[in-house]
């Protein structure tokens, strides 16, 4: 069973890797369908003041720790640090287990020559891997019952959505009876980085919870403003969740 509780007003499941797979596996094993949203600061303050960003996370049936920052402001607040499980890489162990079994994946964002070289990558890490199908995210919103069909018609089990939040979660939620994938998951930019476009942080920037900062590097123009306006807020709701919770009063900041 999921340990869900509510992390500054969000909704978050504290699931190790090794639980979160189990939930995967269980589900595909039960035909059951499976929505997977992972949970980082950017995400956390957004959700707070859009409502249809907050729905989708909470009707979600997995909502993992996807950024270091959630993990550590868990451990900020007295909780039990729950193990960080990237996206990506949540996204390749999702990958092996399909080739094993013989499922297929669709891939849906980036650009049409990133996704493209994406799926290249991704047959060449996971032998037997069938895609079957892969399309760009610069698609219009009525454009969108065409992306749909094709992702139905193409009887793929998994769909990973590599577009930034909150148009894929948006997605996701309002397509999801449709789309008949057994599995549905948001993976923002991790094309950019399987396809070779963008490399990854080093690890040791991974441990120490400064990917974002490696991020901002790379990217500081396009970057720069979010991160900055959205880890001060996540800095002073963390602040303020303390000094309530030094003054005997809980209030919203984790809830179970």
């Amino acid at each position: 069973m999921n340990k869900r509780v509510r992390l500054l007003g969000c909704p978050l499941d504290l699931l190790s890797q090794a639980q979160l797979l189990d939930r995967v596996a269980q589900a595909v094993d039960d035909g059951k369908r499976l929505r997977i949203e992972g949970l980082n600061v950017a995400k956390l303050v957004d959700a707070r003041c859009d409502d249809a960003l907050l729905s989708a996370l909470e009707e979600a049936e997995v909502v993992h720790v996807d950024g270091m920052g959630i993990s550590l402001g868990l451990a900020c607040l007295g909780r039990r640090a729950a193990e960080r499980v990237a996206g990506i890489d949540l996204m390749q162990t999702l990958c092996a287990d399909a080739a094993r079994r013989g499922a297929s994946v669709y891939l849906l964002g980036a650009r049409p020559e990133v996704v493209a070289q994406a799926a290249v990558h991704l047959r060449e890490a996971h032998p037997g891997l069938q895609i079957s199908g892969a399309r760009d995210g610069y698609f219009a919103v009525e454009d969108e019952p065409e992306v749909v069909a094709d992702i139905r018609a193409s009887g793929a089990e998994l769909l990973f959505i590599g577009i930034s939040s909150p148009k894929k979660e948006r997605f996701l939620r309002e397509h999801w009876q449709a789309l008949g994938v057994s599995i549905g998951m948001g993976v923002g930019g991790s094309f950019d980085v399987i396809s070779g476009l963008l490399p990854r942080a080093p690890l040791w920037m991974q441990r120490c919870g400064l990917e974002w900062l490696f991020h901002l590097l790379l990217e500081p123009r396009r970057l720069a403003g979010r991160y900055l306006r959205t880890n001060l807020v996540f800095f002073w709701l963390l602040l303020r969740a303390r000094l309530r919770r030094s003054n005997g009063l809980v209030g919203e900041s984790l809830q179970p």
